[in-house]
């Protein structure tokens, strides 16, 4: 898939919500820097992003790892790696 194609079954609202909220997050925490910079934040958000996304894809998939990995679009070895990291083994 292009950078600038949708997933499929997603809208073009569900993902400017997502955007917005993300973007959102990271202008309120900027704010509470002070205009200090953070350190690490690629991996901050990264790490933030991911846990609800695998806990929420998890749960909607009854634990089967092998839909899981399918509906994120990585290998399932990948999952398993993200799942242990965030101790969701």
């Amino acid at each position: 898939m292009k950078l600038h194609e949708r997933p499929q079954g997603s809208s073009v609202a569900e993902e400017v919500r997502i955007a917005e909220a993300v973007h959102t997050a990271l202008e309120s925490y900027f704010e509470m820097l002070s205009g200090s910079d953070p350190d690490g934040l690629y991996e901050l958000v990264i790490s933030e992003v991911e846990r609800p996304l695998f806990q929420c894809v998890m749960y909607h998939c009854g634990g089967n790892q092998t839909k899981a990995a399918r509906i994120l679009g990585i290998n399932r070895g990948t999952l398993r790696k993200k799942l242990k990291r965030y101790q969701m083994n």
